[in-house]
């Protein structure tokens, strides 16, 4: 089916919940991706290397298991909805804050606890929403809700480019305080659960998480190597890209912010492609061939001569990197057990993230010691992801389809 297809089938109220799910992941991303618009202008103002501002990315980046382990933890305790909203609340709010840093220190800190907010919103929303649709719908709508990503950043880019040389950095993170609006839309119109409700709501009595966890922490362990590969894909191809513009080729806010409109545009493309193209042939087959698909586009990517060149090439890799990644909200709640299946997608995806949380500093080192050459360090390195994504995810188990009814 179709996305538009697969959307009519669904009724207003699960339209309604795959819509907020959607856009509580947009805004979520939206408030992360300001921050890596806006590395040298902070550099600049904290008398500090692009280094030492690029920790931040790994702050937020480790502490995302935190809020997944402790909202997934409250998620399947009271149900998805209301913390759902709570955690959006507080993830607005902790961006706003950093607006107001006055030294890198305190900005360090409040992206860290931005983190822990960050971290808890993936798996709320994505157990929302794949547990309120039917079976065959998952693969498509686990496009759309992962692309939320890429629209986020598109988001983020077009704010770049429209408001940036007005408001500055501080500005910028002032933004971030709009996400809190989605919560009033969710109140009205986004129902529980029905999985989590027809097993009892809050007053059923459900093991801890360790108790349900027995026999499955192979299963976990799996998920978070999976999903570091994951993330190394996606955030060694990102979270660096403007600074190479910047930095390497010396491009301007227009001509940065167009690139990384044409980015997610490709990153929105693959992620619904692959999403549905999955729900036929299987959510580790899709995975892998996006990711193999990805290293052809690496020349064009890092090494394109021109705007136009370069134009394709991130459009092109994104697809393929995001392609794969739109295959993960159906596949990560199809692989947990139901006792935890609002903990154990958000734990994993997070736990692989803290193993990934290097990969800005790492990359930004490496590049300064080779003269400022982002292009060959992050080509090289999204080659080898490539191959270990493609690796990981063929030699995996899979899920497919399996029923949410009982949790």
């Amino acid at each position: 089916m179709s996305l538009l297809s697969t959307l009519r089938e669904l009724d207003s109220t699960q339209r309604k919940t795959v819509f907020a799910s959607f856009l509580g992941w947009t805004l979520d991303a939206f408030d992360y991706f300001l921050l890596v618009f806006v590395i040298p202008q902070i550099a600049t103002e904290f008398h500090v290397g692009v280094k030492e501002v690029s920790f931040s990315l790994m702050l937020t980046l480790a502490f995302r298991p935190l809020g997944a382990l402790i909202f997934g933890r409250l998620a399947d305790r009271y149900g998805r909805r209301p913390i759902l909203m709570l955690d959006i609340i507080l993830f607005a709010l902790l961006e706003a804050a950093s607006a107001f840093a006055p030294s890198l220190t305190v900005l360090l800190i409040t992206r860290a606890l931005f983190g822990i907010a960050m971290g808890g919103e993936w798996g709320l929303g994505a157990s929302l929403a794949l547990e309120s649709i039917p079976a065959k719908a998952r693969g498509v709508v686990s496009g759309l809700l992962q692309e939320g990503y890429a629209a986020g950043y598109l988001l983020g880019a077009l704010a770049y480019w429209l408001l940036f040389d007005r408001i500055h950095w501080r500005g910028m993170f002032l933004l971030g305080a709009l996400p809190a609006l989605l919560v009033l839309f969710i109140r009205r119109h986004v129902p529980e659960s029905p999985a989590w409700e027809a097993s009892g709501g809050a007053k059923a009595i459900r093991p801890s998480f360790l108790k349900s966890m027995q026999g499955h922490w192979p299963r976990f362990a799996y998920l978070v190597v999976l999903m570091m590969a994951f993330n190394l894909f996606s955030h060694g191809s990102q979270d660096l890209y403007p600074t190479f513009l910047k930095e390497q080729l010396k491009f301007n806010t227009a001509q940065v912010s167009t690139l990384t409109i044409l980015l997610n545009c490709g990153a929105i493309c693959g992620g619904l492609f692959f999403g549905h193209w999955s729900q036929r042939v299987g959510r580790r087959r899709a995975i892998a061939t996006a990711a193999l698909l990805a290293i052809p586009m690496i020349p064009l990517w890092a090494f394109g001569s021109t705007p136009l060149l370069l134009g394709l090439g991130v459009f092109g890799i994104q697809a393929m990197i995001q392609g794969a990644w739109g295959v993960v909200p159906a596949h990560l709640n199809e692989l947990s057990p139901a006792e935890v299946r609002g903990t154990l997608p958000g734990f994993a995806y997070q736990g692989g993230n803290l193993l990934a949380s290097f990969s800005g500093p790492l990359l930004a080192s490496l590049a300064a010691s080779h003269g400022g050459n982002y292009a060959l360090v992050i080509s090289c390195f999204i080659a080898l992801v490539a191959v270990l994504l493609a690796t990981v995810s063929w030699f995996g188990p899979e899920a497919r389809s399996t029923s949410f009814d009982k949790i």
